[in-house]
């Protein structure tokens, strides 16, 4: 039996664990840029993590605290996480998104900045998605960029927080480092 799909090389993508104050995240890299970041970063959350990006890549990560390509995201999410970071000059990796999901993504990145939140319907409507509220928050689920990308700045029209991947105690953290939600008293 031949194969009448060409066969796609492995790429490289170097990985470490962040430490920050909404728990480890992981950190992929590739020699385009950042491509994905992922919380919760142990034991099996880290395991399905690495499994889904050796898939997509077709070679295992490389655990690489050092590397090169990961240098860049640990210090702005560092200084994000310090309050020093308001924007990300990252080069990001996109391969991991395709279609609605990354022009969502991509149209987030650039339109809503730190400190401020916008709603899903507002951002379907951005894509030229008017009744798309639901394609964004899915898109939003999707996103490999958390953080980086971010769709935690993405809330309900009437106030509400809605979903996240990292939880809703980890939406609302990052919405007060932000300062749009007061800080937690505990």
């Amino acid at each position: 039996m031949t194969d009448d799909c060409p066969e796609i090389p492995a790429r490289r993508a170097d990985w470490t664990v962040l430490d920050t104050p909404v728990g480890p995240l992981l950190l992929a890299a590739t020699a385009r840029g950042l491509l994905h970041v992922a919380f919760h970063a142990r034991g099996a959350a880290l395991r399905r993590a690495l499994d889904r990006l050796t898939a997509h890549l077709g070679a295992a990560p490389v655990e690489a605290p050092h590397a090169p390509s990961l240098a860049a995201p640990r210090e702005e999410l560092t200084g994000y996480f310090a309050g020093r970071t308001r924007a990300f000059h990252l080069d990001l990796d996109w391969s991991l998104t395709e279609g609605f999901t990354q022009e969502a993504l991509r149209r987030l990145a650039t339109s809503v900045p730190y400190g401020s939140v916008t709603g899903y319907g507002e951002l379907a409507r951005g894509c030229g998605r008017p009744g798309g509220a639901q394609a964004v928050g899915m898109a939003m689920g999707a996103n490999p960029l958390p953080v980086v990308v971010p769709c935690h700045r993405v809330v309900e029209s009437d106030g509400g927080l809605g979903g996240f991947s990292g939880g809703l105690e980890t939406k609302r953290s990052l919405l007060a480092l932000e300062g749009v939600l007061p800080a937690p008293l505990f």
